[in-house]
């Protein structure tokens, strides 16, 4: 083995490339059992982002059953989930350029089932079916109101003909339909403005008569203060849900009108339901598979329903999510800090695992990747905050004695939502260049209990900004980075963190924001129906507390900014709207600070096409380098930067 060159840090030369990110990469999305047959959905950047069903039978044997163009993906809430379904070899799913719902038997042309236009007026997600009376039940978005919000609702759809019926409205949101095995009960969850579905939510249950229509629902569980997820039915016709009452997400049951907790722990059970579809357990006759976490790391159970006694099931996984059962076995989406996301099948009898499905068949030599390291660092009022600590990792260099690695840390978006330790090769890319990379679940995260999450409300741009800079400090205070090259970045909810940091606070000197927030009366008054009012928890009702939304948006504090920044924003951006970043821009331009800006046309909220993410990673690095003064090992396509001094 050859000697490690000596380098600085950021020069290092990498064999884990944004080329080979975006192009030995796909994402993978929600897992649906049919019988012995298995699908999910694959995010292909090579194909512009579309979304492919794909279909894997008993004798490992793969198809795509959606063809170009379609591309199945729905846009209810904007952030979508819950785009599929099947049932007997028959799928049904949301086609994203017109959101209309198709049925397509297997070596068939999709059918269009939904009626109206085309233009996505009318929109559908988290569909089951119905086969009694030959429907499906499902969520609907109508639009069609002009300039009024979108009206939500759940609606059956006759498989014979597509009329549609309403079956329930008067609430804001709805989720979650799910229909008892006898076909006699639907259960589904509801929630209203301003609440997220992780704040408060209710759980709700109806007889359906004899039309098809609902009896008198009955409300079950939840209210303004407890959130419940993933209803589901036993094969037994018990309702089973997770609740947040105790303040963690746990296990409890529904029958004969009387709530039982099945589970008590200190630990996760549930996710915040950004998406539709999301699971994360299934029955395998009288237990519960299921996977939770504790202090950022998930885990696969089994829990007992009638001895309430839970048992781990050893994996190599730290993250597991999807997960569906059938008689005998499980499916699930799992990672680990060594391998990227993969659909896993595991056999309950023997315990043999078998990997379905890579988002990455790429083998990275372990030399070149970093380990994360789970940190716990003191922050603001005495409290303590999480994070995974990636140092510079490559086997083919070292840097000069004395010299401490710049480091990049990351603000997850949500800003409810959490990190994770899987194997990310946009983390990699990093520090296989001789960065250290800093990933933080700052209070508000979830996956901590109810009221880590909770620290957020009233304090977004506070105390998620806080933990940042307080992560950083703690690294550089440990020797263990540059203080002097600390740069912050993050998405949507994180970029609106990174940009705080960089005009309050004066730890870091450069920044990305990826679609990030700058002005927050401006959100508050264009963005979608779903995150309309989540500012009145993290922030304060808006106008009536206009002062805090003016004190907490750096677009009035420029003056403050000192320090690069880059911007990168999707042109058709409907919850982070383009004028967000551009007022920014201009101001920094103004100010004379070096900015650069890296608009997108045709992307959304988050990048999907391969040259557009390969454009950002490297953009970014190229930028940094720039700022802080070193020479990338490859030439890096560069980008326009104003006010930068030669």
């Amino acid at each position: 083995m050859n000697q490690p060159q000596i380098a600085l840090y950021g020069s290092w030369k990498s064999p884990i490339t944004s080329d080979l990110i975006v192009s030995a990469t796909i994402g993978l999305g929600p897992v649906v059992l049919d019988g012995d047959d298995i699908y999910w959905i694959e995010m292909r950047p090579q194909e512009g982002g579309r979304n492919v069903l794909v279909r894997r039978t008993p004798d490992n044997q793969l198809a795509d059953v959606t063809v170009a163009p379609f591309n199945v993906r729905t846009r209810v809430n904007e952030y979508g989930g819950g785009s599929f379904f099947v049932n007997k070899s028959t799928v049904y799913f949301c086609n994203f350029a017109d959101q209309h719902l198709y049925r397509q038997t297997l070596n068939a042309e999709p059918q269009q089932l939904s009626q109206g236009q085309s233009g996505g007026d009318l929109r559908y997600a988290d569909m089951i079916i119905d086969p009694v009376r030959d429907r499906l039940i499902c969520v609907r978005e109508d639009n069609t109101g002009g300039g009024h919000e979108p009206v939500n609702t759940l609606v059956s759809i006759s498989l014979p003909d597509g009329n549609t019926q309403i079956l329930i409205s008067g609430s804001e949101f709805y989720s979650s339909p799910r229909l008892s095995p006898d076909g006699t009960k639907l259960a589904w969850l509801s929630w209203n403005h301003p609440n997220m579905p992780w704040n408060g939510t209710e759980l709700w249950v109806s007889e359906i008569t004899a039309d098809g229509s609902l009896n008198t629902p009955q409300l079950v569980a939840g209210g303004i203060d407890e959130s419940i997820f993933q209803p589901e039915w036993s094969p037994d016709n018990i309702l089973y849900f997770v609740s947040d009452r105790t303040g963690w997400w746990n296990f409890y049951r529904w029958q004969n009108g009387n709530t039982e907790l099945l589970c008590e722990m200190q630990a996760e059970f549930g996710l915040p339901q950004w998406v539709f579809g999301m699971s994360t357990y299934g029955f395998d006759a009288n237990r519960i598979i299921c996977t939770y976490t504790q202090n950022g790391i998930w885990y696969l159970a089994s829990l007992d329903t009638t001895t309430k006694q839970l048992q781990q099931i050893e994996t190599p996984y730290t993250e597991i999510s999807s997960l569906k059962t059938a008689p005998g076995r499980v499916v699930f989406s799992a990672a680990s800090p060594t391998e990227s996301t993969a659909i896993v099948e595991l056999n309950l009898s023997s315990g043999e695992l078998q990997v379905l499905r890579r988002s990455s068949e790429m083998e990275i030599d372990p030399g070149y990747i970093s380990q994360p390291q789970p940190i716990e660092f003191p922050t603001e009022n005495g409290l303590t905050a999480y994070a995974f600590f990636y140092p510079p990792k490559n086997q083919d260099y070292n840097a000069p004695a004395g010299e401490k690695p710049p480091v990049l840390v990351k603000s997850h978006g949500g800003p409810t939502a959490a990190t994770s330790s899987q194997l990310n090769l946009k983390i990699q890319y990093w520090t296989s260049r001789g960065f250290a990379f800093l990933d933080v679940n700052y209070g508000g995260s979830t996956g901590y209990g109810r009221e880590y999450h909770q620290r957020l409300d009233g304090k977004w741009g506070i105390v998620d900004v806080d933990d940042c800079a307080n992560a950083a400090r703690y690294l550089a205070n440990q020797g263990l980075v540059d203080g002097e090259r600390m740069a912050i970045a993050g998405g949507s909810a994180g970029g609106y963190t990174t940009l705080c940091a960089l005009t309050f606070r004066d730890v870091f000197k450069a920044g990305a924001s990826y679609y990030g927030v700058s002005d927050l009366e401006a959100l508050a008054k264009d963005t979608h129906k779903f995150e309309a009012r989540y500012l009145d928890r993290l922030i304060g009702a808006y106008p009536e507390r206009q002062d805090i939304y003016i004190e907490r948006s750096p677009i009035h504090f420029t003056d403050k900014l000192s320090c690069p920044v880059i911007f990168f924003q999707g042109l058709e951006d409907k919850v982070v709207p383009p004028n967000q970043a551009e007022m920014m821009v201009e101001a920094l331009k103004a100010k004379g600070l070096p900015v650069a800006y890296v608009p997108f046309e045709g992307e959304q909220h988050g990048f999907r096409r391969a040259e557009n993410i390969k454009r950002a990673i490297d953009g970014e690095f190229y930028f940094y380098s720039r700022v802080f003064g070193f020479k990338p090992a490859e030439n890096l396509e560069p980008v326009p930067i104003d006010n930068l001094l030669e």
